[in-house]
């Protein structure tokens, strides 16, 4: 009896032991994630990502941090030397990142690149190598409130639709409504981003094709600052402040405005606070007799150069961007899309058709919102001299002069 009795005991110690090592086994590897927090809805995303990733690799535990302030937060975190393991990072600063040195570059680290979209991997390539897979993206399109377009007996816009189109109804839209508020045809942004497309669907470019050369100082850019400024010159359109509202969402939701170009953030936007709006969405309208172009807004998970952790890492960077790990998302629904185009069909049936396919096809003609180190510099200069153009207190050629003097700076750098 007292040896089946220590025996005993000794198998429960055994058990013990082996218990609290697969214990330790599972906790051994703890690999932090930060990024902001963009909606509730995609904060649930990300968390059943994070879940179901934990679960099929119990030797991982995730710690997701989301914060405010985020770029400032993320450069306290390379300055003290313990930076997240995992990281968001926006295509505007991926330049700034690689060549500060504190992303390690993926490559051949990144599985099945050939199932995002081509447009996305050439976002996050930099000195021809592929840095970090896309997270998500959204794009650029022109929404339009159904109802005011039926009270001025105007037609939908459609994909065809040019910028003279988009001028005419802006002209037919702007007026004031039944509480005596004004309504403008057309919200605009005094910002690079916002007029970008139209600069490419012209024919321009900023930079030239490996950032040597400022190419801004061209015809095309007169004629697409011309039109862009014009538009709020001649009261057509504005910026949402005018009009009382924080953003272009909020002005188009609250009927301050009859189109806005906003991306695919807008939808659940508008499905969360103003659910009664009867809209559309279409491309933006093109060139006459030109080209068509978006913008692809983007992110990516960057794995730090200095993780501890980046086998792990990248383990987790590959399942949230990879099939099963986008299902979730595409599933969800929400405003950014997923990065693979497999997952285009499950977002749209989750999104709905009519408001989703023109962000998808949007992804065709997007053009990546992502410029050398330090441009920040000449996007500043822009945004400063076009709200002087808004306001009549600019021409065209001061805005190219001064952005194009800011961009010479930076090159030189």
């Amino acid at each position: 009896m007292r040896k089946a009795y220590v025996l005993t005991l000794v198998v429960l110690a055994a058990l013990i032991v082996f218990g609290a090592g697969a214990a330790l086994a599972r906790q051994a590897t703890t690999v932090t994630l930060m990024g902001w927090s963009s909606s509730q809805a995609e904060d649930a995303a990300l968390a059943a990502q994070v879940a179901a990733f934990e679960e099929a690799n119990p030797d991982i535990d995730v710690e997701v941090n989301l914060v405010p302030d985020y770029d400032t937060t993320l450069q306290t975190t390379f300055a003290s030397g313990a930076p997240p393991d995992v990281f968001y990072i926006d295509s505007s600063k991926l330049a700034d990142l690689v060549e500060a040195g504190v992303v390690d570059i993926g490559g051949d680290k990144i599985e099945n690149p050939e199932g995002f979209y081509e447009s996305l991997v050439n976002v996050f390539t930099y000195n021809g190598e592929f840095v970090c897979p896309p997270k998500d993206f959204s794009t650029l399109t022109l929404q339009y409130n159904k109802d005011m377009f039926d009270a001025a007996g105007l037609e939908y816009p459609t994909d065809d639709w040019t910028w003279d189109d988009l001028r005419a109804a802006a002209e037919a839209l702007t007026g004031t409504n039944e509480e005596g508020q004004q309504v403008l045809g057309l919200i605009l942004n005094p910002n690079l981003e916002r007029w970008l497309p139209f600069l490419y669907q012209a024919g321009g470019s900023v930079l030239n094709d490996d950032w040597t050369e400022v190419t801004l100082d061209s015809e095309e850019a007169r004629v697409a600052l011309d039109f862009y400024a014009g538009i709020v010159q001649d009261g057509f359109g504005g910026t949402a402040s005018a009009v009382d509202a924080g953003w272009a969402g909020e002005a188009f939701g609250l009927g301050r405005a009859a189109m806005i170009m906003e991306g695919n953030w807008v939808i659940q936007a508008l499905v969360d606070q103003f659910p009664d709006i009867n809209w559309g969405a279409v491309q933006l309208p093109g060139y006459p007799g030109g080209g068509e172009a978006s913008m692809a807004f983007t992110v990516c998970y960057g794995v730090a150069a200095d993780s501890d952790n980046q086998d792990a890492a990248w383990q987790l960077a590959n399942f949230l961007t990879g099939e099963e790990g986008g299902q979730l998302v595409a599933e969800a629904g929400f405003g950014p899309m997923p990065p693979r185009t497999a997952l285009a069909e499950t977002w749209l049936a989750a999104r709905g058709e009519e408001i989703g396919q023109p962000f998808v096809d949007a992804a065709e003609v997007a053009h990546p919102w992502r410029f050398p180190v330090g441009f920040g510099d000449a996007t500043d200069t822009f945004n400063a001299a076009i709200q002087l153009a808004f306001e009549g207190q600019a021409t065209a050629d001061d805005v190219i002069f001064e952005t194009a003097a800011a961009a010479e700076e930076v090159l030189a750098r």
